[in-house]
């Protein structure tokens, strides 16, 4: 297969999150029919709700900075499905990503053909044994693995990674993880096993008694986060900070991710980082610091072509973009939004609406999008709605909000994939 035929028969399996069947008994089969290429490496598993991708990046960019070998793996991607595989910093190439599909492919219809697996693994399970496979032939040391969904039955677990993190965890897919906290945290906990290392950022004590439970089980030992935090400065949107670990203190490290609410995944990745250390890798403060400040995660407060991007797709991401547009930026805003279903839109946003002085909605290009007749249900009732403005494509959306924007910025936020699509948009206009 080539590329164009690789990416039309992967999203020929069905939509991402319609289609996933969570489990891991057909990505073990399919990594097991692969000679299991991930235990050719040392792995961290990242889970939680918001954070984990920003985690994975403050670690990445270390481990590079120290001259580690790195895979890593990050979901949902925003233009192109190779961000989710990313070697030594580098997004994999389109060549070598079909190269890996076709195996990947061929293996899974050969399980289905011998009976070992009534259908071929699911879109995510696919990818991820490619970006797996692709580690693996690339001779790298460690691997930094984004969980998917959950924890428990997300195709990453099947991994069985030696040193485990969780990020804050909050409401998000509840229609799949379930309606309360706990059970929420029950399905990311569940990535601590016997004889893993576990980090544990801070959290609602809802949710960590639910940790701590787990790790009562399986006999580990976590270690929490320092709160111990000073914030020396913020200036142009980048947090100085002042922390300590249980192995060293750290002055004056400015964060390479924008927003106060990095914080908490920059020291998550720290104490991971020296973690790996217990491993044998050879982690120096310098590359810690260096590391932080060179960090980037698409789509997370990113300005791309002179708009402001990020991908708050629930309440605790919108909160976090809220205290962000409340702190750093004085300009009118013209909000363009998108959403998909099965989202608390009340509080999102009761949240960021309100910051709009032009509030652009939009439907992504997904099946899972909300109806613009629906999300302009959420508008609050005191909104002027001669600020208000319907689309029904992203495209059209970024057409005219520059319209309004003359003396401000244009802010794109309410999921991943509207961003995704936006830049998209603005790449090919370029």
């Amino acid at each position: 297969m080539n590329f164009n035929e690789s990416l039309e028969y992967l999203y020929g399996l069905g939509n991402e999150v319609l289609a996933m069947k969570l489990g891991l008994e057909n990505i073990g089969k399919l990594l097991d029919a692969l000679g299991d290429p991930q235990n050719n490496y040392l792995k961290v598993q990242v889970a939680g709700t918001n954070g984990k991708g920003s985690t994975c990046a403050f670690l990445e960019a270390i481990c590079l900075n120290a001259g580690i070998s790195v895979g890593m793996t990050a979901s949902p991607h925003l233009i192109s499905v190779t961000e989710r595989v990313r070697i030594n910093g580098k997004e994999i190439s389109e060549e070598d990503f079909a190269r890996h599909a076709g195996v990947i492919r061929e293996r899974s219809e050969i399980l289905v053909k011998k009976g070992e697996l009534k259908t071929v693994p699911t879109y995510f399970e696919q990818v991820t044994a490619i970006a797996l496979n692709a580690f693996a032939e690339a001779k790298i040391e460690l691997a930094i693995l984004e969980t998917g969904l959950g924890g428990r039955l997300d195709a990453i677990t099947a991994v069985n990674a030696e040193i485990v993190a969780i990020t804050p965890v909050d409401y998000d897919h509840q229609r799949i993880l379930g309606n309360t906290l706990a059970v929420i945290t029950a399905e990311k906990a569940a990535i601590i096993r016997e004889n893993t290392k576990v980090i544990i950022a801070t959290q609602q004590n809802e949710a960590q008694k639910v940790i701590l439970e787990r790790c009562r089980e399986t006999g580990v030992n976590p270690l929490f986060i320092s709160e111990d935090i000073q914030i020396k400065r913020a200036e142009k949107s980048l947090i100085a900070i002042n922390f300590s670990t249980e192995n060293d203190v750290y002055h004056d490290i400015v964060l390479g991710l924008a927003g106060k609410h990095q914080i908490v995944n920059a020291l998550v990745a720290v104490n991971l980082a020296e973690t790996l250390r217990e491993f044998g890798f050879e982690i120096e403060k310098e590359n810690i610091w260096k590391g932080l400040e060179t960090a980037k995660n698409k789509g997370r407060l990113e300005f791309y072509e002179g708009v402001l991007f990020d991908g708050a797709h629930n309440v605790s991401g919108a909160k976090a973009l809220r205290e962000y547009l409340d702190e750093f930026v004085n300009q009118p805003i013209t909000l363009v939004f998108g959403s998909m279903r099965e989202k608390n839109l009340a509080e999102i946003a009761e949240l960021l609406f309100p910051k709009a002085a032009t509030l652009i909605l939009t439907k992504p290009d997904n099946p899972r999008s909300m109806e613009t007749g629906e999300l302009i249900k959420f508008v609050p009732k005191d909104f002027d709605k001669q600020n208000l403005v319907v689309t029904e494509t992203v495209e059209e959306a970024l057409k005219i909000a520059p319209q309004f924007a003359a003396n401000g910025i244009i802010c794109v936020t309410g999921s991943l994939y509207l961003v995704g699509e936006a830049q998209n948009v603005l790449r090919r206009a370029v």
